[in-house]
């Protein structure tokens, strides 16, 4: 639990000295200053604390704040609870081989909409088809998806493109192609221009004739990143 150093460290931040800030809390200096040593204060007063700082109390009990990035610390204080770096407090789900090594699940446009609502399910992604790329790197995790469409020319609609898991958002490159899994448009394929400062990706199409748009970071659930494709005929 970080609490007492998150106040002490949240007090500073705002250039506020002990008496200022338990004034406005309207407590005693000395009960600030207990709970800075690690006083447990009431469960009234937590909310209190927190309502004051903007901050929600899971993200203050949880979160050590000092050792957040400026981007990660200013999204908490203006009470986004989304994941705004992309590392979710869950494993990425995979599958694995007889002998432990990660497939590379395949995700079928028929299966899309489905993926949106159950990729953190164990099951779910067992039972997509899997095969291996022995070519790729064994350091990353890797899923393929079918595109649908043109906009990404000239990758044909109905080709596979397979994608490396991207941990944290804050490395999403310029200009590069990346599988973005999307709460309410599913998974598009999209080359990706990263503006977590303004709280949003812009994808964009390959093919001109499709605008640019801004998608929230709380419509985000995964990114991947491209690394290849092929156009083999699979029947999944």
């Amino acid at each position: 639990m970080h609490f007492a150093e998150n106040l002490k460290f949240l007090r500073q931040r705002q250039n506020k000295s002990q008496v200022n800030l338990a004034a406005e809390l309207d407590i005693a200096r000395t009960t600030l200053s207990g709970y800075e040593r690690s006083v447990q204060p009431p469960f009234r007063t937590l909310i209190k604390i927190s309502n004051y700082f903007n901050i929600s109390l899971d993200a203050f009990i949880k979160y050590k704040l000092d050792a957040l990035s400026e981007f990660q610390l200013s999204q908490i204080e203006k009470g986004f609870d989304v994941d705004i770096t992309g590392n979710k407090l869950r494993l990425l789900t995979i599958s694995v081989d007889n002998s432990g090594n990660e497939n590379i699940e395949m995700v079928p446009v028929k299966a899309q909409a489905g993926y949106t609502n159950s990729y953190g399910d164990l099951d779910f992604i067992a039972a997509l088809p899997k095969f291996k790329l022995p070519f790729l790197s064994e350091n990353k995790t890797y899923r393929t998806f079918q595109i649908e469409g043109d906009s990404m020319l000239p990758i044909k609609e109905g080709s596979w493109v397979t994608c490396s898991y991207v941990e944290n958002w804050e490395h999403i490159k310029n200009g590069k192609a990346y599988i973005v899994v999307t709460k309410d448009e599913g998974v598009v394929f999209k080359i990706v221009y990263n503006r977590l400062n303004e709280n949003n990706f812009l994808l964009v199409s390959s093919n001109k004739s499709y605008s640019p748009y801004e998608i929230p970071v709380s419509q985000i659930s995964e990114i991947w990143q491209f690394e290849t494709y092929n156009s083999f005929e699979f029947d999944a």
